[in-house]
């Protein structure tokens, strides 16, 4: 199983914006010094929900002050991205990174509208959008003398420069936050990422992601390659003993929650809008689904759970809310020295997509 730190840090006030965003950068650098696998990066805009904004600028800067660390996105919005200024910033990330970017795409986010109202774009457009700009960056990557008339861009261009390092581009990763795109993943043989479930959705979700490639004709290796190569997202905190990591995790996973539901709640009260309404409770706002937190011990054993259903890698949020650097440090120094010792890793790079 291979490790990540899903870099997710949210600044509650505009004032920590500096602050938190240069603590992420420390956060990143720790982990490549630790030799975790990957960092992600998240997109969410105007809402301080994550405090870098930007992954595309980020992972810049965290390709020019890391050494090996693999550096992906869970997810860039592609319905805010134009297609040819992604793929050329994409090529140049992956030559400042010597081919460790991996570019995860998404639709764009599923709450808040303020995302979509300051780029003027139209959400019901996101899905459809996120379709023809990931067609447009793979063929800009690989072929001259391109041209493409679609339904949102029209565009003409000789050559993209600086052509990508990693050949024939960059690994893609799309990100599935329902069932129905998670079947669309396996048909074409493609690894995702998988958002916040229990270990029963989770195991049955993978079930069906291997049975149905298999059913779509695809090969043995393709199904391991894929499968390798999909993340699964969970909060993380341990401390030296379990009191001690519910004592200082759970009152900033809490804070988090009521963070992010405020603005919610704050565009319903201005505009009446919701993009999206959960049909009961999610699993990403239930402890007991969303964080594993404890003792080097107890993280360990609850890993391995997730482990036997056989998984690529573990997506993990060690910050939560208003948690200090200083707290998020200590618990990933505990958990590459006493956990990670587990686990057998592959250490195998995503395949291009």
């Amino acid at each position: 199983m291979k490790f990540s730190n899903f870099l997710f840090p949210a600044a509650m006030k505009p004032e920590q914006d500096h602050q938190i965003i240069n603590e992420t950068l420390r956060e990143g650098q720790l982990c490549d010094e630790l030799g975790m696998d990957m960092l992600w990066l998240a997109e969410h805009h105007f809402d301080g929900i994550c405090a870098y904004v930007d992954p595309v600028s980020f992972a810049a800067a965290l390709a020019a002050c890391t050494k090996r660390i693999q550096i992906g996105f869970a997810v860039a919005q592609m319905s805010l991205h134009h297609p040819i200024r992604m793929a050329e910033q994409m090529s140049l990330i992956d030559n400042i990174s010597k081919g460790r970017l991996v570019v995860g795409l998404g639709r764009g986010t599923a709450y808040n509208i303020y995302d979509y109202q300051g780029y003027g774009i139209d959400p019901a457009e996101a899905y459809e959008r996120l379709v023809e700009a990931e067609d447009i960056m793979i063929k800009a990557w690989t072929t001259e003398n391109f041209e493409h008339k679609g339904k949102f861009w029209n565009i003409r261009l000789p050559q993209l420069r600086p052509r990508p390092y990693t050949k024939p581009h960059p690994a893609i990763v799309r990100a599935c936050s329902g069932e129905e795109a998670m079947l669309g993943m396996a048909r074409e043989g493609r690894p995702f990422l998988m958002n916040i479930q229990s270990n029963e959705v989770t195991k049955q979700r993978m079930d069906l992601y291997r049975k149905t490639m298999r059913e779509s004709g695809h090969s043995e290796a393709t199904v391991a390659n894929c499968v390798e190569n999909t993340w699964v997202w969970r909060n993380i905190f341990v401390a030296e003993t379990d009191a001690e990591a519910q004592r200082l995790a759970l009152p900033a996973f809490e804070a988090q929650q009521e963070f992010r539901q405020a603005m919610r709640k704050k565009v319903y009260e201005e505009q009446g809008l919701l993009l999206k309404q959960d049909a009961g409770p999610a699993a990403r706002n239930q402890v007991q689904h969303s964080m594993i937190c404890g003792s080097p011990a107890t993280v360990a054993e609850e890993i391995a759970k997730l482990d036997d259903i056989d998984i690529g890698g573990l997506l993990m949020v060690f910050r939560m809310g208003p948690m200090p650097y200083e707290v998020a440090e200590s618990s990933i120094r505990l958990f590459m020295k006493k956990v990670v010792p587990e686990f057998k890793k592959t250490g195998k790079a995503l395949a291009a997509a």
